[in-house]
C-alpha cells in the first residue's frame, strides 16, 4: 500500500506548498488533513482486499460444498478423501463468514471509503478556492478556518459512525422469560 500512500503524498504536498497561507496552518493541513488522508486511503485498501477475500473464500466454497456432497465413490479411499474435502470446504466457509461477522471489514472499506472521499473533496475545494471556501474573493487564509473545522468535523463523524454502526458488538438476542 505505501505505493498508493507515496503517490497521494506527492500527488498533494506541492498543493499545500503552493498555498499561501503561514506554516503552523500548513501544518495543520499536512499533519491532520493529508495524513488523515493517506491513513485513511491504507486502512480502507486493506478493508477491501480483506472484504473481498473473505467473501470469495465463503461463496466459492459454498458454491463447492453441494458438489463436494454429490460425489459417490465406490471406492472407500476416494469416499473418504471426498468427505474430508467436504468437511474442510465447510470449515473454511464458516471461518471465513465469521471472521467477516466479527470485523466488519465489509463495513470498514466502505465507511473510509466514504470518509477519505469526503477529506479529499473538503481539500480539493480548499486548494482550488470554490464551493464554501470560494465566497467573496475568499484567499486561503480567510477559508482555512472554514476548512480546518470541516476537515475536523469529518474526522469526528468517521469516528461517531466507527464506534458506532461498524464497531458495536452483537448483542445476544434477549431470551424470554421462562416460565
Amino acid at each position: 500500500m505505501s505505493g498508493s500512500s507515496d503517490w497521494l503524498t506527492e500527488s498533494l504536498e506541492p498543493l499545500i506548498d503552493g498555498i499561501e497561507i503561514d506554516e503552523r496552518k500548513r501544518d495543520f493541513i499536512r499533519r491532520r488533513w493529508l495524513e488523515q488522508v493517506v491513513w485513511m486511503e491504507n486502512k480502507a485498501a486493506v478493508a477491501k482486499r480483506r472484504y473481498f477475500q473473505l467473501r470469495m473464500t465463503t461463496v466459492v466454497g459454498a458454491v463447492m460444498i453441494p458438489a463436494l456432497v454429490s460425489l459417490d465413490f465406490s471406492n472407500g479411499d476416494l469416499d473418504t478423501a471426498a468427505r474430508i474435502a467436504t468437511w474442510v470446504v465447510s470449515l473454511l466457509v464458516a471461518v471465513s463468514a465469521a471472521v467477516e461477522q466479527l470485523f466488519h471489514y465489509g463495513a470498514t472499506w466502505r465507511n473510509y471509503r466514504q470518509t477519505v472521499e469526503r477529506l479529499k473533496a473538503e481539500g480539493w475545494q480548499y486548494f482550488h478556492l470554490i464551493g464554501d471556501y470560494g465566497v467573496d474573493g475568499a484567499t486561503y487564509d480567510s477559508a482555512y478556518r472554514a476548512f480546518a473545522m470541516r476537515v475536523e468535523e469529518l474526522i469526528r463523524t468517521d469516528v461517531e459512525v466507527y464506534l458506532t454502526e461498524v464497531a458495536v458488538e452483537q448483542e445476544p438476542a434477549k431470551q424470554p422469560p421462562g416460565p
